[in-house]
């Protein structure tokens, strides 16, 4: 009979489920959307029930593609950051607040003000960011003290669908180092940032490395998804760490780049690496004993999405992509900072937004979707740089994300980093991750390694083009230059 795995992602824009076989051939896939809320400027929230249904609806549909052979185990990626709150009835009490919402900006100079910024990074690798889950924490606890008061779990976005397949309240060592309640060298909660921030640690979920077994499929899940149940589900991993499962990158010397609603560029290490500026995060990987840096452009595919919605939503993506081949490098002198949700790499400023500079009479929306796809590979590149700064070896590129499906993107990537990119044949990427985990869990395979020896097969190489090269060279010059002349203005923006 033979074996399947599925890996469940649950991003932000929607809910991937997808059915593999063990050799990582996709058997049946199906995508769920859901809308996000931005109740403020800035701010960012779903409904965690949202996903839930995502989840089954999704599930029922791949599930019934394994009538010759039997579903064996599950893994789990998503959103990183999300913060789920549930009552001692387990009933969600408020919108899970998301990665992207801004609003914590004071919270993060209370944090850094009880603990110290320096302490701070020696246990959680990072600086408080407003991105991050300990920040929305105290913001909660300032702005609706009753809805603290009635919490009994705190939950990441994956690990409330494992509480709704399981009912077990767990998380694992990569989604949990976003929270920055993770001592992330030691891989284990940090008692001393708990009680400076005031939260109990009851209320966090257990820990567990993200192959290992986490709780099983129960019988009313089962009959909601079509699971079978009793089957194992993984502890998985946030969407980029399961990523790099997807794609094979799991080992110094390897990373990735990923374009999907927010952009990132990941590499794997051996130790805990930290910038002491914390311009990038360093986490724990989904692969035992390692850990991982990377650079995140909080607006990658989401600048280009907003485009189109907003501004050209007769154009299909493909369409966009030839318009934008039609036109030089610099989209004739015209430049974007992808800046829509304030920016993590490299400048860590909620309060930055996005800018077009040097729009005239004469560009069209062609000149301004070249200008944003132009933009956040300049921001992608900035992630890279301060990667090189660190001297964290990268011998290997992949690409990965909705937006490695454009061959325009593909190549303008390669183009302005200047070294050769790999597109792999699956592009499954955080979903195929997962089911490797999820393997892990079922005992199909011996290691994360070995899982994705079998499972992850080599695709196309893309080379730079020199000359190309040498022109984004100039534009991204002028790029960089462009924040740190607007720095003043974003934050007199916001107090008006």
């Amino acid at each position: 009979m033979k074996q399947y795995l599925i890996g469940i992602d649950i991003g932000t824009s929607g809910t991937k489920s997808v059915l593999f076989d063990t050799l990582g051939s996709v058997i049946a896939s199906a995508t769920a959307e859901y809308p996000l809320s931005q109740p403020h400027n800035g701010w960012a929230e779903q409904n965690p029930e949202d996903w839930w249904e995502a989840v089954q609806a999704t599930l029922s549909i791949i599930t019934q593609k394994a009538t010759d052979g039997k579903i064996v185990g599950v893994g789990l990626s998503g959103q990183m950051h999300s913060l789920v709150l549930l009552d001692q009835n387990n009933e969600v009490i408020r919108p899970a607040i998301l990665w992207c919402d801004q609003r914590t900006a004071e919270e993060c100079r209370e944090i850094e003000a009880r603990i110290g910024r320096e302490r701070l990074i020696e246990i959680t690798a990072n600086p408080a960011l407003t991105g991050f889950t300990a920040s929305k924490l105290l913001w909660v606890q300032k702005n609706e003290p009753e809805n603290f008061a009635r919490c009994a779990h705190i939950l990441l976005a994956k690990d409330y669908i494992r509480f709704k397949l399981t009912g077990e309240y767990a998380t694992e060592v990569s989604d949990a180092s976003g929270m920055q309640l993770l001592d992330v060298p030691k891989r284990q909660w940090s008692e001393e940032i708990c009680n400076a921030l005031q939260i109990p640690m009851h209320l966090l979920a257990k820990v567990y490395e993200s192959p290992d077994v986490t709780g099983y499929i129960t019988k009313d899940a089962a009959e909601k998804t079509g699971l079978p149940t009793g089957i194992p589900v993984a502890g998985g991993g946030g969407d980029n760490a399961a990523s790099a499962i997807g794609t094979g990158v799991c080992a110094e010397g390897d990373a990735f780049t990923t374009i999907g609603t927010s952009g990132v560029v990941f590499a794997p290490t051996n130790a805990p690496i930290v910038d002491p500026e914390g311009r990038v995060h360093t986490f724990c990987a989904a692969v035992p004993g390692t850990w991982h840096v990377m650079g995140v452009t909080q607006a990658a595919g989401l600048s280009l999405n907003w485009f189109r919605n907003q501004l050209a939503s007769e154009l299909s993506y493909g369409e966009i992509d030839s318009l934008c081949e039609k036109l030089p490098i610099g989209a004739e002198k015209l430049l974007y900072l992808p800046y829509l949700m304030g920016e993590r790499t490299p400048i860590l400023d909620p309060n930055a937004r996005g800018v077009f500079l040097g729009l005239s009479a004469m560009h069209t929306k062609a000149h301004m979707a070249r200008a944003v796809i132009e933009g956040v590979s300049y921001s992608l590149r900035d992630c890279l740089e301060i990667l090189s700064e660190m001297r964290i070896s990268l011998l290997r590129m992949t690409l990965c994300g909705g937006g490695a499906k454009s061959p325009l993107w593909r190549q303008m990537l390669s183009d302005v980093y200047g070294i050769s990119v790999t597109i792999l044949e699956s592009n499954e990427g955080a979903a195929l991750g997962a089911a490797i985990l999820g393997g892990c869990a079922a005992g199909i395979y011996a290691s994360v390694e070995k899982g994705c020896k079998i499972c992850i097969r080599g695709g196309k190489q893309i080379k730079p083009n020199t000359d190309a090269h040498a022109e984004y060279d100039r534009f991204y010059g002028t790029y960089r230059t462009i924040y740190p002349q607007l720095k003043n203005v974003f934050a007199e923006l916001k107090e008006i």
